[in-house]
């Protein structure tokens, strides 16, 4: 089933002009369901009703064994005989239409005959124990969790418990929510025949719940159908604007989109890479969103182009050719081969520009990556089965695990760390609001899934969980970022994180967490720790107390005795020479000097600000050079965020690289973070360099420079 086509119980038709395998006929369910009914089967073959669903399962798994497949028939075609649908069709062809989806899009076996049975224990006499004798412990953990999701309320007044109970049931096998998802796509075929307010009340479900979760599963094929059927009922008159786009564009006579695929066909041809070339339609709720983005529609707005491979060097291999050959849009261009996204989608996007100025984009991927983005976690088969030889053959042994990929494995996390159900439950739609995610990177290489709009609190919960109640700050991109920090595609952002057990996360966190995982873990820990969390005052107390210990030290004078500074030699026989204290020079300093009142000579690093002052007021400069002393006195700025102990940490570490304290001071704490100024003997100038960076790695400092101040006494 391809997510962009639209089938004849869809809303409207969608002309699909690009070259296509020959596809199977229509399969009229009404016809075959009254015919299984009336109809004798025998047990030596399979009963024609379903013969279809045995074709498109052999399609995808060629040596599948179809007795079960018979017997969930037989059950199931005998338990609900004499039920009814609303349409007035055998509620038989319900199951029947449902195992169909499924079996297009790659399903295995044992979820094909759980489909089946998906509605015996709920309507019917059939008990779960009879479905586990007949059929195993696993089709019985199957239709029992689809049974019990079939009596969740997804509505705004859900009930929280129930629902976690059933998700997290649903989320040990996602294979449960595969039938749900399929379920739902052919009730939403069919509920031309209920109410007005009822189509509208379950479209409204179905948007707000179920077709994110089928984003989040990766089953493209059912999410953009169940999107245009929702568009269809909740926005009628939009729905027949875009129609009538979808169906104006498709009598034109001009095609971009035809004429970039044969241009695209001959460059790879010519290149000698085998690749299917495509034209994949946009579908509905796709062009009003791009009607809405761009204005008025250009031929190439109604499709994009897919290019199908069969290795992941050959994807490279055609972007290399087509941004060689055609005229590519480099800024179009995203590598999800290479950072798949959270719900294993990989592809790789680009777009050349059309010789009128039209820009078709394109998706590159190998065949087992198409399948994949149309079929998610469905296309990866029975989750307790071994590797295939196949699988085997090629590396794949480390497939990701259908029955816990990123999102859901995390959802799993996130109702274990919830401290109430409805904390769970509003957090989890808040998470389902998200239709877009970001991947930011770690410093080590390393990458994180976050939903648009995350920000550093995000990255730190995603990165180390609880433990990032200890962060105190964060890098973006190698500058310091506030928490609060909203991340963008693309950024490296590391989490600064204290040693001291104590710290704790901060109620303002709230504010800027919007992932789950962020949220829940902070509100677990305030929950815990009633009257606590405020982060900012705890960082203030211990500033201030660090303050108060460093100001009983008398700061010195700058004329103060120096004890063994590093001495510079000035060009002027008995002037007294000082160094400077807005830029605290030190060997190996390039220096300059000035005279001043007294007979002094004040000396200042070259690149000192007073320098330029000085000679813009006519003051002479006086030649200098360092002395043979090694010794210096150096003034050192440490920008940090307030914790307790640090104080003791910094002057620990300056005391193990040799230097001694001659003055420091620390500034009251602004927004938690907290501005230290030292004022240092060295026993050797050559050690400085060390001397910062053991300043730097204390945890909570993130930046220490050399002293700069502003003057205009000389």
């Amino acid at each position: 089933m391809s997510a962009e086509a639209t089938n004849p119980a869809s809303p409207g038709p969608v002309t699909n002009t690009a070259p296509r395998r020959k596809a199977r006929p229509r399969i009229d369910l009404r016809r075959l369901g009254r015919a299984a009914l009336l109809g004798p089967t025998t047990r030596d073959r399979l009963p024609d009703a379903i013969g279809h669903v045995a074709e498109a399962h052999r399609a995808h798994h060629p040596d599948a064994d179809l007795e079960p497949l018979r017997r969930a028939w037989v059950l199931a075609e005998s338990s609900h005989r004499g039920q009814m649908r609303k349409s007035g069709e055998p509620y038989i062809t319900h199951p029947l239409a449902v195992t169909l989806i499924l079996a297009e899009l790659g399903a295995e076996t044992t979820t094909l005959t759980a489909s089946l049975l998906h509605d015996t224990v709920e309507d019917t006499e059939v008990t779960l124990d009879q479905v586990g004798e007949e059929f195993g412990a696993e089709v019985r953990y199957l239709v029992d969790g689809v049974t019990k999701l079939e009596k969740v309320d997804y509505g705004a007044a859900a009930e929280p418990e129930t629902f976690r109970k059933m998700l997290v049931a649903t989320g040990s096998d996602v294979r449960v929510m595969s039938i749900k998802l399929a379920d739902r796509l052919h009730n939403m075929r069919t509920l031309g025949v209920m109410r007005p307010e009822k189509q509208a009340r379950i479209a409204k479900v179905t948007r707000d719940v179920l077709i994110p979760l089928a984003e989040r599963l990766g089953v493209q094929a059912l999410k953009t159908e169940l999107e245009d059927l929702v568009f269809a009922i909740l926005h009628p008159e939009e729905y027949d604007h875009t129609r009538e786009l979808i169906v104006d564009n498709a009598s034109r006579a001009d095609d971009p989109l035809a004429e970039v695929t044969d241009e695209v066909r001959t460059v790879l041809r010519d290149a000698d890479i085998q690749a299917e070339v495509l034209i994949r339609p946009r579908h509905f709720v796709s062009v009003h969103r791009v009607a809405r983005k761009r204005g008025r529609l250009r031929g190439a707005d109604f499709g994009r182009l897919l290019v199908l491979v069969n290795e992941d060097a050959d994807c490279y291999g055609v972007l290399g050719e087509l941004h060689t050959c055609l005229k590519p849009v480099v800024s179009e261009f995203k590598d999800f081969i290479a950072v798949p996204k959270f719900n294993l989608y990989q592809s790789l996007h680009t777009a050349v520009a059309h010789t009128d100025g039209q820009v078709v984009e394109v998706l590159i991927r190998t065949h087992q990556m198409h399948k994949v983005a149309e079929a998610g976690v469905i296309a990866l088969g029975n989750p307790y089965a071994p590797p295939s030889e196949e699988q085997q053959a090629t590396g794949d042994g480390e497939r990701a695990d259908p029955t816990r990929p990123g999102w859901l494995s995390r959802l799993l996390d996130w109702q274990e760390g919830a401290p109430d159900p409805d904390t769970f439950w509003s957090t989890l739609r808040e998470d389902l609001a998200q239709d877009r995610e970001i991947t930011v990177f770690r410093p080590d290489g390393g990458t994180l899934g976050l939903p648009d709009g995350a920000t550093c609190v995000d990255a730190a919960y995603a990165q180390y969980g609880e433990d990032a109640h200890a962060c105190i700050g964060a890098r973006v991109n190698g500058r310091l970022a506030t928490l609060s920090t909203v991340l963008r595609d693309g950024d490296t952002v590391q989490p600064l994180m204290g040693q001291d057990p104590a710290s704790e996360p901060s109620r303002e966190w709230l504010e800027h967490a919007h992932t789950p995982a962020a949220r829940i873990a902070i509100q677990r820990w305030l929950a815990a720790h009633p009257g606590s969390g405020d982060a900012e005052g705890t960082e203030a107390d211990a500033a201030a107390q660090d303050t108060q210990t460093v100001r009983s030290a008398p700061p010195a004078a700058e004329d103060a005795p120096a004890g063994n500074p590093a001495t510079p030699v000035v060009d002027q026989p008995g002037a007294t020479v000082r160094l400077a204290g807005c830029c605290t020079p030190v060997p190996p300093d390039e220096v300059t000097g000035f005279s001043v009142r007294g007979g002094v000579v004040t000396v200042h690093r070259v690149e000192c600000s007073a320098v330029a002052h000085m000679k813009s007021v006519g003051r002479a400069e006086v030649g200098v050079r360092w002395g043979d002393t090694t010794e210096c006195r150096v003034t050192l700025v440490a920008e940090s965020f307030g914790r307790p102990h640090l104080l003791a940490d910094l002057t620990e570490a300056m005391a193990l690289e040799g230097a001694e304290i001659v003055s420091a001071t620390v500034e009251p704490p602004s927004q938690q973070r907290v501005r230290h100024t030292y004022t240092l003997q060295l026993p050797d100038a050559a050690h400085l360099p060390a001397l910062m960076r053991a300043m730097r790695n204390v945890p909570g400092v993130y930046d220490v420079s050399r002293a700069q101040h502003h003057t205009t006494a000389f």
